[in-house]
């Protein structure tokens, strides 16, 4: 997500998948009846801190078959608990491991407090070289970003890549973004003091309603038990003394690498693997016509655009989503995928 979420911290929300309709022809869907069925009331996967290339993150593991390894990547606000449907609908075709990135979810930040998106890159890059051996990787907005960059930098360790809505760079400033005008006032210096303190003021609660808000591209799919899930992990994040600083820290550095320049549009033509690129067309967050252009530029990566669907699609339309993985994962493996 982009930085003006940077108190939008979001959980599975989905009451029920939204069928996709918009499905080019050119893209393979699996089956059906080969992915399981998906359990509304899921929690979420056991959690438990791994040291991998030297970075300790905390992961939540899917099982699945030992041979094949997926590996999820939140956004900017979220934690591994975003790809808790989408990794158990996967879970017949890969292991799954969702991190938390350095200060987010469980993890604690990195010794460096780097929070740039090269920073993140970095500390991914390390864990996954630490395991040996390739995975399909996915990302979701910030995460898509993070993936994209490791995809690029290190081919070998990237056996396909998706990418959900990934924040490529949008400069064109767009009040939808915002959840509440306040998260735009808080940027400012001194001025910015008030809207803080109301917002550090606001419920769990009304900080995972207003999640829902700008994240769905229908609210009202939200069930009260994930809502309320999502209320408790809000209230756990704010014991943690680093939570905020690296939410906020994350959000401008990323902001500040489009300023400079530092552009994913350059980084996304040295992608190898095959690639995904997911996108819902209500998607406020980062513009569904960047859609187009991310597949333009990522060599051999197709398109699935998901009418109605909001940022998030692996929570708000995990089915749907779930089908066109499991596709390219196939393709892959028979040597059948395409740009």
């Amino acid at each position: 997500m982009v930085s003006s979420a940077v108190h939008s911290f979001v959980r599975p929300l989905v009451a029920r998948a939204t069928p996709a309709r918009a499905v080019p022809d050119r893209l393979p869907l699996a089956d059906p009846s080969t992915l399981p069925v998906r359990d509304p009331h899921r929690p979420p996967w056991p959690g438990r801190e791994v040291t991998s290339g030297g970075v300790t993150l905390h992961v939540r593991e899917t099982p699945g078959p030992d041979e094949v390894a997926a590996v999820y990547v939140h956004g900017l606000s979220g934690s591994a608990t975003n790809w808790t449907d989408l990794a158990g609908l996967l879970g017949t075709r890969a292991a799954g491991v969702a991190v938390d990135l350095p200060g987010f979810g469980l993890s604690q930040p990195l010794d460096s407090r780097d929070y740039s998106p090269s920073g993140h890159a970095d500390a991914l890059l390390c864990f996954l070289a630490g395991r040996g051996r390739p995975v399909h990787l996915l990302g979701n907005s910030f995460g898509g970003a993070v993936a994209m960059a490791v995809a690029a930098r290190r081919p070998e360790l990237v056996r396909t890549l998706t990418l959900v809505s990934p924040a490529m760079p949008d400069r064109r400033p767009d009040p939808r973004r915002v959840s509440d005008v306040r998260l735009l006032l808080a940027m400012l210096p001194g001025l910015g003091r008030r809207a803080r303190a109301e917002l550090a003021a606001q419920s769990p609660r009304v900080r995972a309603e207003n999640a829902v808000r700008l994240c769905f591209g229908d609210p009202s799919i939200a069930t009260e038990h994930r809502l309320a899930e999502a209320a408790a992990e809000y209230e756990a994040r704010a014991r943690l003394e680093w939570a905020r600083e690296a939410v906020e820290r994350t959000g401008k550095a990323m902001v500040a690498s489009w300023l400079r320049g530092e552009s994913l549009w350059s980084m996304a033509a040295r992608v190898q693997a095959p690639t995904l690129v997911v996108w819902g067309d209500r998607d406020r967050l980062v513009a569904p016509r960047l859609a187009q252009r991310t597949v333009a530029a990522v060599p051999g990566s197709r398109l699935l655009m998901l009418p109605g669907i909001g940022h998030v699609a692996q929570i708000e339309a995990p089915d749907a989503v779930a089908r066109a993985v499991a596709g390219m994962w196939d393709a892959e493996a028979a040597g059948r995928w395409q740009g």
